[in-house]
């Protein structure tokens, strides 16, 4: 038998608030060292109309701790066993009433200002996406990030921690893949894509994230990615090569990364990369 916990103050009754209502959700498992700077950079939000939901995977940790601390301040939060990240945010989704739905890793955090930044410039069926300031585990600022949506039919060239999506989008396309374990994000936005949904750029920082994580298995993410293009958009043989060219730039930047030449890398991500990275 499964032990659920929950709480948020939507248990005992809405906040009234007016404007459009955006949902974010952070899914978390043993999220104590960094939950709590994601949770209060979304309860800082100058933009008032926030419905914040936790999922958690029955962590083992302090992270129930901080969910209580933060009990009346949460819409809602809730902790049981999941089948992984995937199920987590399809949880999460179901649990949204907003108009707009916006997802945050637990180590990851929001400018303050993102949130109304994005639904300055939104459009029902739309998905809104910006840019990603990297930070290394030192604290120390790293690479920015900037998406490149024309790129997306070849790998995850938007930043998921970045992306707020319609909720009718979820209803007329679907929610995440439970199938796929790293690259359930590209799969959902890639069908968005071929969907011909409408994709919208919001210029600037609009999050920030921690290096490491599950992503950080880059040729294992290399792997679903193309598992994802051959689901939704075939073309197989191309696919492959594709993979190939991934895993040979990949080990041409690890190696160059460890020698005089790794101003290289620098060069090629700043100007020759369809992903552009700025430092």
């Amino acid at each position: 038998m499964n032990f659920i916990q929950e709480g948020g103050y939507r248990l005992k009754g809405n906040k009234t608030r007016s404007g459009i209502l955006v949902s974010i959700i952070t899914v978390v498992y043993n999220g104590e060292k960094f939950l709590e700077h994601t949770i209060n950079s979304v309860l800082a939000q100058t933009y008032p109309n926030i419905e914040y939901i936790v999922v958690d995977g029955g962590s083992s940790d302090g992270t129930l701790s901080i969910l209580r601390k933060y009990d009346d301040q949460i819409a809602y939060w809730k902790s049981e066993p999941d089948k992984g990240i995937s199920d987590a945010f399809n949880k999460g989704v179901a649990l949204a009433t907003g108009e707009l739905v916006g997802i945050l890793n637990a180590d990851d955090w929001y400018e303050p200002d993102a949130v109304a930044r994005i639904v300055s410039r939104y459009q029902p069926d739309s998905v809104l996406y910006g840019s990603l300031q990297y930070w290394n585990l030192d604290g120390s600022k790293d690479v920015q990030a900037a998406p490149n949506l024309h790129f997306l039919p070849f790998e995850m060239s938007l930043n998921h921690p970045t992306v707020f999506v319609s909720s009718s989008l979820y209803h007329k396309y679907g929610v995440f893949n439970l199938n796929f374990k790293l690259a359930m994000d590209y799969h959902l936005l890639l069908r968005f894509y071929k969907a011909g949904a409408t994709f919208i750029y919001v210029d600037g920082v609009i999050t920030n994230m921690r290096h490491g994580g599950a992503s950080s298995n880059v040729i294992a993410c290399y792997r679903e990615v193309l598992q994802v293009k051959n689901d939704v958009l075939g073309n197989k043989i191309t696919n492959q090569f594709y993979f190939y060219w991934q895993v040979l730039r990949r080990t041409a930047y690890v190696t160059l990364s460890r020698t005089p030449l790794s101003f290289i890398n620098k060069l090629y991500r700043k100007h020759l990369s369809p992903i552009k990275r700025q430092y």
